[in-house]
């Protein structure tokens, strides 16, 4: 999301000058980050099998979490590459949102240990809000688990729906003016 935010602005020349599709600059900066997360998730998965003797067959699931985890990134990575074409400053805020959500996200806490209705209630309503939380619990159940988490699947996939098509929305609302702008 961060790379996408000045993605449109520093490819202004592709967007000026040619009859090129601005929504694919956002997704390239998303499939060319994927490819690194393919790689630490392999990682994780070969560390998970030396230290556990075992590997979850539901890792074979891992690519709907991608997907999803994908979905989202590129929804808001289109509202924020959008924005920053008129808004220069964007990308800066969007350096400390992300920050801000990296720390409101539980990353390091099991939810077996520590559910959401067990914080006080309105931290249990911001980790409830949050999508990250929901596709972090999937991939930790598939890569640590042995069932398959339906139900935070199917909620993060509510977020990032949600959030890909305002995203879309809004980007081709607002590409119609990156030319005079840029």
């Amino acid at each position: 999301v961060q790379r996408a935010s000045g993605s449109i602005v520093e490819q202004a020349n592709l967007i000026t000058k040619t009859m090129f599709p601005s929504e694919i600059v956002p997704v390239s900066i998303f499939l060319s980050s994927l490819v690194s997360h393919l790689l630490a998730v392999v990682l994780f998965i070969v560390v998970v099998a030396i230290t556990e003797h075992r590997v979850s067959p539901m890792i074979a699931l891992l690519p709907i979490s991608m997907l999803v985890l994908g979905l989202l990134a590129v929804g808001i990575g289109w509202v924020a590459a959008s924005l920053q074409v008129y808004l220069r400053d964007t990308a800066q805020v969007v350096t400390v949102v992300m920050t801000l959500w990296f720390w409101i996200t539980p990353v390091m806490i099991p939810e077996a240990q520590y559910p959401i209705h067990r914080f006080p209630r309105e931290v249990g309503l911001v980790l409830a809000a949050n999508p990250l939380v929901y596709i972090i619990r999937a991939y930790r159940q598939m890569l640590l688990g042995h069932t398959i988490p339906w139900g935070d699947i199917a909620t993060a996939m509510a977020f990032a729906t949600s959030a890909f098509v305002i995203g879309g929305l809004f980007f081709r609302h607002m590409k119609r003016g990156f030319a005079d702008v840029l």
